[in-house]
């Protein structure tokens, strides 16, 4: 079986559509494929790259285009209605919440995006908390539980918390920080990497002077690279 075969045969064992952190396992696990190198995974993304049977439906994401019309997917580079626009931010946010589960932390979404997609699994699945723990003031708590993604300690305390920014405007988000900032906890804008300078401008401004060096931006492509190197890391038998 010749390697782009296996790529294809892993694909469409994961419902046509797969992260490259997915894949790499399970291309793995496809019999009578050789690699001959040290470096496959380099390859696998070689081949979703270059291969035509196959598309990028965001950073990260692979599909098949077989399967397009049946799941209803859109290629990256093709204009985004509304309904693939509330995909990608829910795709952002299953990674966040992938990532703090791998960390040993827990995690939760608000409940208004937890039927939401992150490939073929409902974010409430993914989530570990199905309620925000009660940490502090009922205000406090009903604030947090409007956060994209929110991770939590093993106090119950937050750890980290993240507001996904696809189309919005970043100061929401910014203000929805502020009022949490008596709170130990790490802030994080997620956003396309064109975004930065938006959110240079707004953590500028004198009304969030109290959290301008405690907020953080996190780029798309990052967060997409951190998922899959947290990702292999937890799969045994494989390195990054």
């Amino acid at each position: 079986m010749k390697q782009y075969e296996a790529v294809i045969q892993a694909l469409e064992k994961l419902g046509g559509q797969a992260t490259l952190a997915q894949l790499y396992r399970e291309v793995m696990q496809v019999e009578g494929c050789k690699w001959g190198t040290k470096t496959p995974f380099a390859s696998i993304r070689r081949i979703v790259q270059t291969r035509p049977e196959i598309f990028k439906v965001r950073p990260g994401l692979w599909a098949l285009r077989a399967y397009k019309e049946q799941l209803g997917l859109s290629e990256s580079d093709e204009k985004r209605t509304a309904e693939a626009i509330e995909q990608d931010h829910a795709y952002y946010q299953g990674l966040l919440v992938v990532i703090g589960n791998l960390r040993g932390l827990a995690t939760f979404v608000p409940n208004q995006d937890k039927n939401k997609l992150f490939v073929d699994r409902r974010l409430e699945e993914l989530r570990t908390l199905q309620e925000v723990p009660t940490f502090s003031y009922e205000a406090f708590v009903r604030r947090v539980g409007t956060v994209d993604v929110s991770w939590f300690n093993q106090r119950q305390m937050p750890d980290s918390l993240f507001e996904v920014e696809h189309t919005t405007d970043i100061q929401n988000s910014l203000l929805k920080f502020y009022e949490l900032r008596d709170f130990h906890a790490r802030m994080v804008i997620v956003a396309d990497e064109n975004r930065r300078a938006e959110f240079e401008r707004r953590i500028q401004h004198d009304a969030f002077y109290e959290i301008k060096g405690r907020v953080n931006f996190f780029g798309y492509d990052r967060l997409v690279k951190t998922y899959e190197y947290e990702m292999v890391r937890s799969s045994e038998g494989f390195t990054v």
